[in-house]
């Protein structure tokens, strides 16, 4: 689990190189924005899922998508020194974290 977390922190540096707008201001920043993606992505997430199905269905899952980049935003709100600039942002960052996460839990 703590390797997990370690690796998500350097997902979340990652996305800080490829995303001018994902900034992140220091190591502890990181930490933090990880775990409270790791709480989030456990808690607010499914809920999110369970209320969005209809639209989710209408639009052949893309929606998820969507639901992917409220997270990293409701994220970028609670931690300080973690900010995303715009939902657009928040958005394609999602899909490079989720790709990177795939690559992950692919070995």
């Amino acid at each position: 689990m703590l390797i997990r977390w370690i690796i998500s922190v350097l997902f979340l540096y990652l996305l800080s190189f490829i995303f001018s707008g994902v900034v992140i201001d220091s190591l502890p920043a990181a930490i933090i924005a990880a775990a409270v993606l790791g709480v989030i992505s456990v808690t607010v997430k499914p809920l999110l899922q369970i209320i969005s199905i209809p639209i989710t269905v209408l639009t052949l899952g893309f929606f998820y998508l969507v639901v992917n980049a409220l997270m990293l935003l409701l994220v970028s709100a609670i931690v300080p020194g973690f900010s995303i600039g715009g939902f657009w942002t928040a958005f394609f960052a999602s899909i490079v974290l989720s790709l990177l996460n795939s690559l992950r839990n692919a070995d």
